[in-house]
C-alpha cells in the first residue's frame, strides 16, 4: 500500500468540534482522527504516516527522526514555528501551511479586542444588569473613559496579508496607519501607510497590533525597552503569537501604567498557565486564540487543508515553507 495514503490527524479537535466535517480529506486515504495528542503518544500514533497534518502538536527534530515512514506534513494552521521545518527538509520532508484562511475573523478579533479596550462594551453591559442604570440620575452614565478611534494613530507590526488588512478596517474607522516590515514591500496596497522602525512605530502609535510570525530572531521581543516608549494612553493588541511578547515585562509594564491596556488573543503557553503575569494586570484583556476559530475560517481551512495533499501525492506540493531546505538537500 502506498504510505501516502496513510493519513494521520493528531490534534483535530478545534477544527472541527463537531460541525465542520473531516469528509474532504477522509476522501483522500486512510485517515486516522485523534482530537488531542499528548506529547507521550505523538510518536505512537504517527508511526505509520506518510502524511501527517497537525497544528499544535510540536514536531522536533527528535520526534522526526521517530518516524521514519512520514513523507510530507500539512499544517492545520498558517503558523508553522511547532515545526522543525529546517530538520524536516533535511529529511525530504516538505511543510504546507494553509495561507490566508483566517485573515478576515483575525481582523474582526483585533478590533473587538481593541473597541473593547476603548468603549469597555462589557464593562458597561455588566453595569447596566447590576441595575445602575435603573439608580442613575442621568440619562447617561459611563464607568471607564471612553476613547474615539478617530485620528488616533494604528501601528502594525508585520505588514503582511494580515497586516494590510487590519490597516484596510482601521482606515475606515479614520486612523492614520504606520507599520514595520522587515522589508518594505513594493506594493503596499490601496491603505495609504507610512513605514518606520520598530522604536518609531511603539514611540508614535496610540495602537500597536502584533501580526507577524514568530520567529527564533523575533521571541519576546516586546520588552520592557519597547514597552518603555509606548504613550501611557496607548494600546497593545496580540493576535499573533504570545511568544513575541515577554508577559513579565508586560504586566509589570500594565502594573506602572506605561501603556493604558492590552488586548490579547494568544499567550506564550497554550492553554494558559495559572501562573501567567498577564491574568492579574490591570486593564488586561483576553480572548482564548479565538481569532482563527469563526466557522467560515475553519471551513476554508479545512478546504486548503485537503487541496494541500493531492498535488504532494502527484508529486507536486503546494503551499511549501521549507523549500529553502528541501532544495539544499
Amino acid at each position: 500500500m502506498d504510505i501516502s495514503s496513510n493519513i494521520v490527524i493528531l490534534d483535530g479537535y478545534t477544527i472541527n468540534p463537531g460541525d465542520n466535517p473531516w469528509a474532504p480529506v477522509e476522501k483522500l486515504g486512510n485517515c486516522r482522527i485523534y482530537d488531542r495528542t499528548s506529547t507521550d503518544l505523538k510518536i505512537e500514533r504517527a508511526q505509520d504516516a506518510g502524511i501527517l497534518l497537525t497544528s499544535k502538536c510540536k514536531l522536533d527534530e527528535v520526534t522526526l527522526d521517530a518516524l521514519p515512514k512520514l513523507k510530507y506534513i500539512s499544517m492545520l494552521a498558517t503558523g508553522y514555528n511547532n515545526v522543525d521545518v529546517a530538520a524536516a527538509g533535511r529529511r525530504g520532508i516538505p511543510v504546507s501551511n494553509v495561507p490566508a484562511y483566517s485573515t478576515e475573523s483575525v481582523v474582526q478579533t483585533t478590533f473587538a479586542l481593541l473597541l473593547e479596550l476603548t468603549t469597555a462594551v462589557g464593562v458597561h453591559d455588566a453595569a447596566v444588569k447590576a441595575g445602575e442604570w435603573i439608580r442613575c440620575p442621568d440619562h447617561a452614565f459611563w464607568k471607564t473613559s471612553i476613547t474615539e478611534l478617530d485620528g488616533l494613530t494604528l501601528g502594525i507590526v508585520g505588514y503582511g496579508t494580515i497586516g494590510r488588512a487590519v490597516a484596510r478596517v482601521a482606515s475606515a474607522f479614520g486612523m492614520k496607519v504606520i507599520a514595520f516590515a522587515p522589508r518594505i514591500p513594493h506594493d503596499p496596497g490601496p491603505t495609504p501607510v507610512r513605514f518606520v522602525t520598530m522604536e518609531e512605530l511603539f514611540a508614535s502609535a496610540d495602537v500597536v497590533t502584533l501580526n507577524c510570525p514568530e520567529t527564533a530572531d523575533n521571541s519576546g521581543f516586546v520588552n520592557t525597552t519597547l514597552l518603555s516608549v509606548m504613550k501611557p494612553s496607548a494600546y497593545l493588541i496580540n493576535v499573533a503569537r504570545g511568544g513575541l511578547v515577554n508577559e513579565s515585562d508586560l504586566a509589570q509594564a500594565l502594573a506602572d501604567r506605561v501603556l493604558a491596556g492590552a488586548g490579547l488573543d494568544v499567550v506564550a503557553y497554550e492553554p494558559m498557565r495559572a501562573d501567567n503575569p498577564l491574568i492579574t494586570a490591570p486593564n488586561c484583556i483576553f480572548t482564548p486564540h479565538i481569532a482563527w476559530a469563526s466557522l467560515a475560517a475553519r471551513r476554508r481551512l479545512m478546504v486548503i487543508v485537503a487541496d494541500n495533499i493531492p498535488p504532494f501525492q502527484n508529486g507536486t506540493p503546494i503551499n511549501v515553507v521549507n523549500g529553502q531546505f528541501l532544495a539544499n538537500r
